[in-house]
């Protein structure tokens, strides 16, 4: 192995190359496995428990709560050359502690359960190399989860949003298609931003998804998407400048090139604030709202499953809550006593 490539980089190269693992993903597990580090050096340098003189991405990025996400650094790490070493070398109590640094820097129950699952598939792979002869955290129980019903809208006001776009502009006709495509298909916005002309199916209404772990899937989408696709995709084809826009994208920004995920927050983001809808609605409240409404309307659970691309059904059983004025009807509709 190439001395020169750390054992964090070694492990994020694993995550990009063999796992398929999307470039935020990597980030996100980066940040988790520099700050468990620093937290190690920090028990080094003698501080209690770690927590002095630890690094703190909330501190780090001026952030003012205990509750955010870790997020990649900006600028390149100084990593020692013992970290390799501090990891290693890491056995349960440490990570006991860490986890006891995070309660006392009050993380929220997600954000400690996500780095857990950092440390969980990091030590897996330490494992598989033998770098490591046991797992550090093979008794750590992951803190149970606080349930959160999924944020969804109703079908007049996805109409409502939907309707909002300017659709005489080529980019008010790309948003319209994009909205429509989202809330047609339930696709992730990083599968929507990754779509090619060649995934559109226009014969057999469907699209061709590249989706988690570069798993693919065939989702059906409604006429009424496909028929905004295809109007933007004249009008893209018609604009002067068309021959230096990206060919393969079918969502393509201003400049022509690929659009970006923000990009799309930002423009649900506009149109939201036009059709005086809730602003914390996000491109993810369209994929829930889909599979709701599906639910709503008598799919059946493991279709919406397979059509949302999870890979467990227990994931997609959370939409369920949202069915009960529906199964309460249809028990006052079929009961003798209702």
């Amino acid at each position: 192995m190439n001395e020169n490539v750390t054992l964090i980089d070694e492990f994020l190269n694993y995550l990009r190359f063999e796992r398929h693992f999307s470039p935020h993903t990597a980030k996100c597990y980066a940040a988790d496995l520099h700050q468990f580090c620093d937290f190690l050096r920090g028990n080094e340098a003698g501080s209690e428990g770690g927590a002095s003189g630890a690094y703190d991405p909330l501190v780090q990025n001026g952030n003012g709560g205990g509750v955010a996400t870790a997020v990649a650094p900006s600028l390149p790490r100084t990593v020692t050359t013992n970290e390799r070493d501090l990891l290693v070398a890491v056995d349960t109590e440490d990570v006991r502690r860490f986890l006891a640094f995070l309660k006392e820097r009050e993380y929220s129950k997600s954000t400690t359960a996500r780095k857990l699952a950092t440390l969980r598939s990091f030590y897996k792979f330490c494992m598989k190399r033998t770098y490591v002869q046991s797992h550090p955290l093979a008794s750590i129980r992951t803190p149970k989860q606080d349930k959160r019903l999924p944020k969804f809208l109703e079908e007049e006001q996805v109409r409502k949003l939907l309707e909002t776009p300017d659709v005489t502009t080529l980019l008010g006709a790309r948003d319209r298609a994009m909205l429509e495509t989202m809330y047609s298909t339930g696709v992730r916005v990083s599968e929507l931003v990754d779509l090619n002309i060649a995934d559109v199916d226009f014969v057999g209404e469907a699209l061709h998804i590249r989706g988690k772990g570069k798993k693919a899937r065939i989702t059906p989408i409604a006429p009424t998407a496909l028929a905004w696709i295809r109007r933007y995709t004249d009008l893209r084809r018609s604009d002067p400048r068309s021959s230096s826009f990206n060919q393969e994208a079918v969502f393509v920004n201003k400049h022509g090139q690929r659009l970006s995920t923000r990009s799309v927050r930002r423009k649900l983001d506009k149109y939201l604030a036009i059709a005086g809808l809730d602003p914390s609605i996000s491109p993810h409240t369209l994929r829930h709202s889909f599979a709701t409404h599906m639910l709503n309307r008598g799919a059946d659970l493991r279709a919406v499953q397979e059509l949302l691309g999870h890979q467990s059904l227990s994931t997609t059983q959370i939409y369920t809550h949202v069915t009960t004025a529906r199964m309460k009807q249809a028990y006052d509709d079929a009961h003798p006593r209702a």
